[in-house]
């Protein structure tokens, strides 16, 4: 079978490594991709806006079945585009993406199905937002309603940095994203990732991670896409898995059904684990960066078997499998970010990482110039280790990040170090 994978990120290079190893796999492409990908695909120079052009181009390399990595192309209906023309594909249609297209509409199907989650207003002129933020008081969370690249979140403190971030939302800073403002009530816990498969009717658990969003070490300054990620979340324990899948999961894809847009691919709950029990944050239609890295490092099953299943209703009939080992990412991004950086960086020892035991270094944004890997993006490449426990892993992953060469870049030095504190209060079994 011929695949295509739409994306170009840290993401989409964990999901080629993976789908590379299929034995269903005849041919894998890539659009657009990166140099990293292009070791498992073919790298084909596409506008991936241009559904008519992707749909042409499967037709023309017998392309059977589209894996879609982003979010922005799932929004924009391509799913929808695919199956009009007799394409399958790995993913939500548009409408089944409004989960992550709109964090009002995801707040409003949890009131429908009494999914937990924090209390919330949304506002459509910054005057109203502003007066509700000094009634209500801080701190609060102030959200833009559409896609803004993991950007578009605020956890405000005080009155003042509330009152601001909505104000920049309706000015433009997250382009038109921030046309509409959700603001809900601030989730006291420890966070996680969950994320499950789902062929519209049945869904089945697939891993849980811990992501670290903040650029700084010790969770500081502004929010990013991700600087790293360690699976399994030690906080997500099996009694309160059954409970995430029993009361947000579940009544998310039932929901979904019930409205005739039932949702197929893979659903990425963000959530708070409160002293209530699992709250939802926010879902994702797709799966996390750099949460993809650790995920399919960790991953045994067939990759395309599964995506198969989902996108044909057929998962009632699969288990994945998954390997008891940890894993752990470190993002190293371009100086400046997630604000202005620079591009143009070299980016050396990636062989010299990967030749360390159970190390991968997977490309997020980085391009060849003149023969030379260099920074192509803020996010630019994603070291990952597996072991046996976090803390191997840990000293494995920055043990590979010593050896690579990338003077204009940076990284946090503490991935792994809430979820290694969690264990040694939680003491020996």
């Amino acid at each position: 079978m011929n695949i295509l994978l739409i994306g170009s990120g840290g993401r989409e290079h964990a999901l080629a490594r993976k789908l590379a190893r299929s034995p269903r796999l005849t041919k894998l492409y890539a659009a657009p991709g990166n140099p990293g990908i292009a070791q498992s695909a073919e790298l084909i120079a596409l506008d991936v806006a241009d559904h008519q052009s992707v749909i042409a181009f499967c037709r023309k390399a017998d392309v059977r079945f589209v894996v879609i990595g982003p979010e922005v192309p799932l929004v924009a209906g391509i799913v929808d585009d695919l199956a009009e023309a007799g394409i399958a594909a790995f993913g939500p249609n548009r409408a089944a993406a409004r989960l992550e297209a709109s964090k009002a509409f995801t707040k409003e199907l949890c009131a429908e199905a009494n999914i937990p989650t924090a209390a919330w207003r949304r506002f459509t002129d910054a005057a109203a937002a502003a007066a509700y933020i000094r009634t209500h008081g801080a701190p609060v969370v102030v959200k833009a309603d559409g896609l803004a690249a993991g950007k578009g979140v605020t956890v405000a403190t005080t009155l003042d940095e509330a009152v601001e971030a909505a104000a920049d939302c309706f000015a433009g800073a997250h382009g038109g994203a921030g046309a509409e403002v959700v603001i809900e009530d601030l989730l006291v816990g420890e966070e996680a990732s969950f994320f499950a498969l789902s062929d519209g009717t049945n869904v089945i658990p697939f891993g849980t991670a811990e992501d670290h969003k903040r650029v700084g070490d010790g969770d500081t300054g502004p929010n990013t896409g991700g600087m790293g990620a360690v699976s399994p979340s030690g906080a997500i324990t099996p009694p309160v898995a059954e409970r995430i899948m029993s009361q947000i999961i579940g009544p998310t894809v039932a929901a979904m059904a019930r409205r005739g847009t039932p949702f197929r691919g893979v659903l990425y709950a963000g959530l708070m684990l409160t002293a209530e029990g699992p709250k939802l944050i926010e879902y994702n239609v797709r799966f996390g960066d750099p949460e993809a890295q650790v995920l399919m490092s960790r991953l045994e099953s067939d990759l395309l078997d599964l995506m198969l299943a989902s996108s044909e209703g057929r998962l009632a009939r699969v288990s994945p499998r998954w390997s008891d080992r940890a894993a752990l990412t470190v993002v190293m991004a371009a100086k400046g970010y997630p604000g202005a950086y620079s591009r143009g960086g070299a980016v050396g020892g990636i062989e010299s990482a990967e030749a360390m035991p159970d190390v991968t270094v997977f490309h997020a944004g980085t391009a060849l110039r003149d023969g030379r890997l260099v920074a192509n993006g803020g996010r630019v490449i994603d070291v990952t280790a597996l072991g046996n426990t976090l803390a191997e892993a840990q000293a494995g992953a920055y043990a590979a990040v010593a050896r690579i060469d990338f003077a204009d870049g940076f990284c946090r030095r503490d991935i792994g170090d809430r979820a290694l504190a969690r264990e040694t209060r939680a003491g020996p079994n």
